[in-house]
């Protein structure tokens, strides 16, 4: 909601500005400088990127206008998934949990939280760590060491897509440039003609260099810092999985375990004690 709003207010305020300044609306449609510009950017952003980036740029860029997916009925379902995990390995052994973990999304126990399934990348982080510890019986310090080095790699897949959108957002003005060079090159082709021809032709160019720069620095590039954002918020909850199976494999709960990965949640979106505790007696 933020976002549209940002958007509009963007918009508005440069063609209010530029309206209120006697300006022709219609002199800046120019739909060949736009397809000049946003084509040539498209164009270099697929050249730039493996097509693994393109499709997160892609999958991710919806969550700039509706928010992140992990809220905080995700952070719940997350939450108390682990305690059911947790819970029922504690009563009934390792056993109990191995087809829950070598199939969780055919598991009637992962079905149960169906927010947190849909990030398949998660779940596998979870159960991967989860059937390491089973299989190894590794103390805390080793098993955290290995899971801080695949945190480490997934934070770097994460900010990928947003690193990639502000190298469009840096391109976008120079792509500008290159429309208006065009539209002087098409301008000196009309020396000789009227002049109210040679000035429409002058106006084109212009209107190509504002449109990179409007894109780059209006949409583009404050887009791009968002899926940044989004993805430092995403990783919390991979950081929220590492301390609940590290606070598990110490022999902590699985109630004491889900705290301690709860504190590490954002403030904005952190379930309060509360919450959680009558959450997650529904799972009792």
């Amino acid at each position: 909601m933020f976002a549209l709003a940002g958007v509009l207010i963007v918009i508005i305020s440069v063609v209010t500005g530029y309206m209120a300044s006697h300006g022709q609306l219609l002199a800046l449609w120019q739909p060949f400088e736009v397809l000049i510009i946003c084509g040539a950017a498209f164009g270099a952003f697929m050249l730039a990127n493996p097509f693994v980036v393109q499709k997160k740029v892609f999958t991710m860029l919806p969550q700039v206008f509706s928010g992140s997916r992990h809220n905080k009925r995700f952070y719940l379902e997350l939450l108390g998934l682990m305690y059911c995990l947790f819970h029922k390995s504690r009563q009934d052994g390792f056993l109990s949990i191995e087809d829950d973990i070598e199939s969780p999304y055919t598991s009637e126990l992962f079905l149960r939280f169906p927010d947190v399934v849909r990030d398949h990348e998660l779940v596998d982080f979870l159960t991967d760590n989860y059937r390491i510890f089973m299989l190894t019986g590794l103390p805390a310090y080793e098993m955290e060491a290995i899971m801080d080095n695949e945190i480490e790699q997934i934070q770097e897949e994460l900010v990928e897509p947003g690193h990639a959108l502000t190298r469009v957002a840096e391109a976008l003005p120079g792509f500008g440039i290159v429309a208006a060079v065009l539209g002087i090159v098409i301008t000196m082709g009309s020396i000789g003609g009227p002049l109210e021809a040679i000035g429409a032709h002058v106006a084109a160019a212009l209107v190509g260099t504002f449109l990179g720069i409007f894109f780059g620095y209006g949409f583009v590039g404050p887009a791009a810092t968002h899926l940044e954002s989004l993805a430092a918020h995403e990783l919390k909850a991979y950081l929220c999985v590492k301390a609940c199976l590290n606070a598990v494999v110490s022999g902590y709960a699985p109630a004491v375990a889900v705290e301690t990965g709860r504190k590490l949640l954002p403030p904005d979106i952190r379930p309060s004690f509360a919450e959680l505790s009558m959450d997650l007696q529904q799972y009792r």
